[in-house]
């Protein structure tokens, strides 16, 4: 059986990026980089990172030492098989594609290990940058170090684009067994804490009771939970909702 990560391995190499190249300068002046920040351009087609910024001020490391197998291997221990198994999924989804592939994205937030050991709370943010022929050739990286997040037992993911309600379906089938949680769901949870029913939350959010209740009830049986009062208690536990 696979390792969670296994594919996304297979896909990538542990090859930096060529700094002073031509594609590596025009993404320097073309790609803003926010603080806190570190960014990678990764190319399928060259297989190989084709520009990195920011590296060394968040995680240690030169932006001409980082390379892809780098920054997917040093996730926390208690991160890595989810983090392994949502890359896989979500790869393996963008690459099933052939339209408006550039609309593609994940998020996922959790921690990274710091080249000196440290842990350090990261939003990662892998979005499709180019294609050609309906193949995806390039992605790209943000990883943000962002020290208000309170990470606790439960990740947090979100997935966007065109069909991103059916990425977020396949995914929250398949990692259901680890302690996940979607945007989506994080969203109809919030408004069950302010008190709102499941009618009056899908009002708001314009889908249907039953849509609602598909987002909130698996959630029971995923956190181990016997009420929507246990639920909401163990949301602010694990720092779910602030």
């Amino acid at each position: 059986m696979d390792t969670p990560g296994d594919y996304s391995k297979s896909m990538i190499t542990a090859t930096s990026a060529d700094l002073t190249s031509e594609q590596a300068l025009y993404y320097k002046k073309t790609i803003q980089r926010f603080p806190d920040e570190a960014i990678y351009v990764y190319s399928f087609k060259e297989n190989c990172m084709l520009y990195a910024d920011g590296w060394e001020a968040i995680l240690g490391y030169r932006d001409d030492e980082i390379n892809m197998l780098t920054i997917v291997t040093i996730t926390s221990p208690e991160y890595a098989p989810f983090s392994g198994e949502l890359n896989d999924k979500a790869l393996k989804f963008i690459l099933s594609k052939s339209k408006q592939l550039e609309l593609y994205s994940f998020m996922i937030e959790i921690k990274k290990i710091h080249k000196n050991g440290n842990p350090i709370p990261i939003i990662v943010k892998v979005g499709v940058l180019n294609s050609e022929n309906g193949q995806v050739t390039e992605i790209i990286g943000r990883n943000q170090i962002n020290h208000s997040i309170r990470l606790g037992n439960v990740m947090r993911y979100a997935a966007y684009g065109p069909d991103k309600s059916e990425l977020e379906e396949e995914l929250n089938k398949e990692l259901f067994r680890y302690y996940a949680i979607s945007d989506k769901e994080k969203e109809a949870l919030a408004l069950v804490a302010k008190g709102y029913a499941f009618k009056e939350i899908a009002y708001s959010l314009n889908v249907s009771q039953s849509a609602i209740e598909k987002r909130i009830l698996p959630m029971y049986k995923r956190f181990n939970v016997k009420s929507l009062a246990h639920l909401i208690t163990f949301a602010y536990e694990n720092h779910i909702l602030p």
